[in-house]
């Protein structure tokens, strides 16, 4: 019982390359598993989300952190009518293209890539499921639907939204994404905001007592104490947590719901060319949940520990490009015949680009071994 401004699969853009129609799936859960057997996907077990993965076991990672958006995402499309599969499958996507260490790797990366077109991790999920996965005979990437597609590429910048054609129509238009997407795209952010605070309280590098001057936590913990004055530790953590979570997306639900009735689309083109996005926080738990962040901000990431984190991840990925854009022979046989092939192409842009698909689509324990392999001497080869 879908909506009729949700994304039906009788009425998606297609595919780049075309395909017969799936049996017993829809499109978008064909979309949705896809995703779930790419490499890439595979690999976010072992890529930073804030803690390195080495720090401990019970830190989000990439995967994990994907897995909960989904989570989100899939219960507040269900509740607005929107379509369950396509809104898990651009969740469970949305960091296919994420550096190893996370923001501070993207950074890095972004800066080495400055002469050659810059790095983005949005760009680059999109390209990991257009070119980069290899699991099809028939044609490179994933070949998924353009509704999934449009989800996965939050943000472009005009210069690149050109090169895109289709895809990166609406950003040359100015117009929104499906409501899909947009909700993708606010439970990403729920999930890591929330979350953020579980594994920064478990690490030991925010507390309790400063949280109690946040005003979306405070009220949770005020709520938790009083109903439950004799739990405390890791318990009072996670349902003080559980309920900043669920309080925000009954508000997302809410909020949401009374845009869409407000500007009435009629199908996901009139939801694109709406003037703003449709799937948004009420006013006011929005400037709470900016309070939060601002928190995290500056007691979790300017942390002295995750600043050295990230000194350590700059140091490897900015130290693997310079080498590997150096000499290619330094990188696996794979890889140098693409940097290669892309060279004689599109000239040393074209190396870099190849090196940057390499480095990005590295674990953190990966890059780590192979910072050690090339600049550590006593490290075997």
């Amino acid at each position: 019982m879908l909506a009729r401004y949700a994304a039906h699969d009788e009425a998606t853009r297609g595919r780049r390359y075309p395909e017969a129609a799936p049996q017993y799936r829809s499109e978008y859960q064909r979309d949705r598993d896809r995703i779930v057997h790419a490499s890439a996907f595979r690999r976010l077990v072992y890529k930073t989300q804030v803690f390195v993965n080495h720090e401990g076991d019970m830190y989000r990672t990439r995967l994990t952190h994907s897995m909960e958006v989904a989570q989100i995402g899939r219960s507040i499309a269900l509740a607005l009518n929107l379509n369950e599969a396509l809104t898990e499958a651009i969740c469970l996507a949305h960091d296919l293209g994420h550096t190893p260490f996370g923001h501070a790797g993207q950074d890095a990366l972004n800066e080495c890539m400055r002469e050659y077109g810059g790095f983005e991790h949005n760009m680059q999920s999109l390209r990991v499921v257009d070119e980069l996965e290899e699991r099809y005979a028939e044609f490179p990437g994933l070949n998924l639907t353009f509704e999934c597609r449009e989800g996965i590429l939050k943000h472009c910048s005009l210069a690149n939204a050109r090169t895109l054609g289709d895809i990166g129509e609406r950003f040359i238009k100015r117009q929104q994404p499906g409501l899909e997407a947009q909700l993708a795209n606010l439970a990403d952010e729920i999930a890591y905001n929330n979350h953020d605070v579980d594994d920064g309280l478990r690490a030991g590098l925010i507390d309790m007592q400063e949280l109690r001057e946040v005003r979306i936590f405070a009220r949770q913990l005020q709520a938790v104490e009083q109903r439950y004055p004799g739990v405390s530790g890791r318990r009072q953590v996670n349902e003080v947590v559980r309920r900043m979570i669920n309080g925000i997306v009954v508000d997302v639900i809410e909020s949401s719901a009374a845009r869409i009735a407000a500007a009435a689309p009629e199908s996901i083109d009139a939801v694109r060319a709406h003037g703003s996005a449709l799937v948004e926080m009420s006013e006011a738990v929005h400037r709470e949940h900016l309070e939060l962040k601002q928190f995290l901000r500056e007691k979790l990431y300017r942390h002295y520990r995750v600043q050295r984190m990230t000194r350590k991840a700059r140091t490897v990925v900015s130290g693997l490009f310079s080498a590997f854009i150096d000499d290619v022979l330094l990188m696996p046989d794979e890889h140098r015949e693409i940097a290669r092939r892309f060279e004689a192409e599109l000239g040393l842009a074209g190396r870099a680009r190849a090196v940057a698909d390499y480095v990005a689509g590295m674990t953190d324990r990966y890059a780590i071994s192979e910072h050690d392999r090339i600049f550590v001497p006593a490290h075997r080869s």
